[in-house]
Order: C-alpha cells, then sequence, then structure tokens
C-alpha cells in the first residue's frame, strides 16, 4: 500500500486597501452672499436647504467648515467645481480639501 501525504491547500487572501479620505472645506470669506452660497452647497453637495444653512452658518462663525468627506479625487473635482461657481458669479468662495486623520 502507497502512503500518499496530502497538503492542506493554503488561500492567500489579498486586502485592498480602502483609499484615503480627504475633507472638503468651506472657507469664509465677507463679500459672497449667504444665499449663493447655500446654493452652491445645495447643487454640488447634494444638501438639503436646512443642512445648507448650518454649515454656511458654521463657516460663518468659525472662519471653516467640513463640509463633506471623499475618496481624494472625488473632494478635489466637489472643491473645484465649487469653488469655479463662485469664480464664476464674481465671487471668491473659496472650497479647499485636506486629508482626514
Amino acid at each position: 500500500m502507497v502512503d500518499t501525504v496530502t497538503k492542506p491547500k493554503t488561500r492567500v487572501k489579498t486586502k485592498v486597501e480602502r483609499p484615503r479620505l480627504h475633507k472638503v472645506i468651506l472657507v469664509n470669506d465677507d463679500y459672497t452672499p449667504r444665499e449663493f452660497v447655500v446654493a452652491v452647497l445645495k447643487a454640488e453637495f447634494r444638501m438639503t436647504e436646512d443642512q445648507a444653512r448650518k454649515v454656511m452658518i458654521t463657516a460663518h462663525r468659525r472662519g471653516v467648515c467640513v463640509v463633506a468627506v471623499f475618496a481624494k479625487d472625488i473632494a478635489e473635482t466637489k472643491a473645484t467645481r465649487a469653488t469655479d461657481a463662485g469664480r464664476a458669479k464674481g465671487y471668491p468662495l473659496l472650497f479647499t480639501t485636506e486629508p482626514e486623520e
């Protein structure tokens, strides 16, 4: 009789690393009308009227406010589009991004 040795099969499971997230930040300025900021937040970040007003007021009182957190490319695209919307109307509206800790 032949002795056969069977080895257990090992499976290598590769983990895909999640992309680093980035915050989109609204920077307050004294020139952009509040209603325009609310309209941009609603259009670009799909916020409700109430959510957009709260973000706008927080940025107004504290100087900056985190609007949302996305993957890097999405955050940069949204920040750029929102900033460009203000520039198109002649306002110094500014959205920036930074990595989330």
